[in-house]
């Protein structure tokens, strides 16, 4: 039996313990804060709950295989997966709006023409097609495999297979996702529509490789779910397989460092001064972090290197609503930014006044988030640039005043409804979690010079591993848990390990 030290109860963290666990590794898990979950958390306040990460699972998939894996109950034992149907309301700029079905691409393509005229629909159902393709190159190596040691492979290839536009006398195919919508798509509301799935990630369109046509993709193709009470619910079960197969969680617990004997990683120093010997080391941190933990002992020449700037967080408002949820209110609902070009100039380069970005509002139909039958909770996000401070500050409540006025298009009646709200800016984040220091992480994606790409799981450091939204495959739920499965399978199976087959 060997020994585990995992650093962070985030979920990809976890996600690895509980299958080391299973394997019959000895795990302990040291995580600096106070509970488990990450950027997973809950939010309570006068009998209202929130989630102030994640609102919504895409990929159950990933989840169901850790629960067949580590124990006889499946996940729908364990929590209660809702498909939301429809999987989302979008209100464009001028003023038009589509709710689109749950993975249906027949019903979404009727909702699109109906919308937004004849041919929108069978535009974006051809462009599916295409994404489709490029998910089949790419969902292999960027999501079920460890890194390629020849990972520039990856960051050189456009797995889209863009169509050809003519332009200026020559003939292009797009490269960007701003591109692929402004020229397959040739409607600003579907631009918006498919751009608005690089913006939840914090990532601009006009440099994003056109290889993230996946995302939409994903989502089309498996749906989207609900996890009822809350995503917390999720990483309140993950937590507790983890503890039924023994793994042994240490609260509070702040690691400072991680130990070298005869040239590999052999445990780690706690804050209180005590050590703790492994065998392996599994750090679900930032990789900033990771190298302070390290004292830049990594040697990642040739490895894929996370940039240096700062990403872009999520700002969040959380609403305490009176008044009974209307009769077929919609449970996501993305309201688009009424000027996108200021938008991606104020989320990439920085403004001296919030401008009113594209806001995502999440209201779910389930009890256990709200007071009683004649009240409601409702969470606004959006993402905002990097290096703003909007902790207590009268910036912060301008962009919550502009975040609660674009929700009046998804929420009838809101300023007359409102009890409270509670602003929690990206550096709240930091304060709770200190995951990614308040940015937002997104998947890796293919092409773009490898721009896109996420820290392999292994280290050049022996014995030490990356695991989490910031190493491979990259940012979301789906992502974290499985690099907790690769991060796994190396130890368990050794470098030879190729990921499910």
């Amino acid at each position: 039996m060997g020994r585990i030290v995992v650093i962070g109860a985030g979920m990809g963290a976890m996600a690895a313990a509980a299958r080391l666990a299973v394997a019959g590794q000895r795990v302990v898990v040291y995580e600096r804060t106070q509970t488990y979950g990450g950027g997973v958390r809950r939010f309570e306040r006068d009998g209202f709950g929130f989630d102030t990460g994640p609102g919504l699972l895409t990929l159950p998939a990933v989840w169901r295989d850790l629960f067949i894996k580590t124990g006889r109950e499946p996940l729908e034992e364990c929590v209660e997966l809702v498909q939301v149907d429809p999987s989302c309301r979008h209100v464009f700029a001028d003023g038009t709006s589509v709710t689109l079905p749950n993975a249906s691409r027949a019903g979404v393509v009727a909702a699109l023409d109906e919308a937004l005229g004849a041919g929108a629909g069978g535009r974006w159902g051809d462009f599916l097609v295409r994404a489709r393709e490029a998910w089949d190159r790419t969902r292999r190596p960027l999501l079920e495999e460890p890194l390629w040691p020849n990972w520039p492979v990856l960051a050189e290839r456009e797995p889209y297979p863009a169509v050809p536009h003519k332009r200026l006398l020559r003939t292009r195919r797009a490269t960007t996702l701003a591109e692929v919508g402004a020229w397959e798509l040739r409607d600003p509301r579907l631009a918006a529509l498919l751009e608005s799935y690089a913006l939840a990630y914090g990532l601009d369109p006009r440099v994003t490789p056109a290889s993230a046509t996946v995302l939409p993709y994903m989502e089309h193709a498996f749906g989207s779910w609900y996890v009822r009470g809350g995503v917390r619910e999720l990483a309140r079960a993950v937590y507790e397989r983890c503890v039924a197969r023994r793994v042994e969680f240490h609260f509070g617990a702040e690691v400072t460092g991680v130990l070298e004997k005869d040239g590999r990683a052999a445990g780690v120093e706690l804050a209180d001064g005590t050590v703790a010997e492994a065998d392996h080391v599994v750090a679900g941190v930032h990789p900033v972090r990771l190298q302070e933990l390290t004292e830049r002992r990594l040697d990642d020449e040739g490895d894929v290197r996370p940039g240096t700037a700062p990403r872009p967080g999520r700002f969040t408002v959380l609403l305490a609503l009176r008044g009974a949820r209307e009769s077929g209110a919609v449970h996501h609902t993305v309201v688009h930014a009424p000027d996108r070009a200021a938008e991606l100039e104020s989320l990439h380069s920085g403004t001296a006044e919030p401008v009113r970005p594209t806001v995502t509002v999440l209201r779910p139909d389930d009890p256990a988030l709200r007071r009683d039958e004649e009240h409601e909770s409702a969470v606004l996000s959006a993402v905002v640039p990097a290096e703003t401070d909007l902790r207590r500050s009268e910036r912060g409540e301008r962009l919550a005043d502009l975040l609660v006025a674009a929700a009046e298009a998804a929420i009838p009646g809101l300023r007359e409804r409102l009890l409270w709200r509670e602003v929690r800016s990206p550096g709240r984040g930091v304060d709770e979690t200190d995951a990614g220091f308040g940015g937002v992480s997104a998947p890796s994606l293919a092409a773009g010079e490898g721009r896109f790409l996420h820290p392999a799981n292994t280290t050049r450091f022996p014995g030490l591993y990356r695991v989490g939204g910031w190493s491979h495959p990259g940012g979301g739920l789906p992502h974290a848990g499985m690099s907790g499965a690769l991060v796994a399978g190396l130890i368990v199976e050794g470098p030879e390990f190729r990921g499910s087959q």
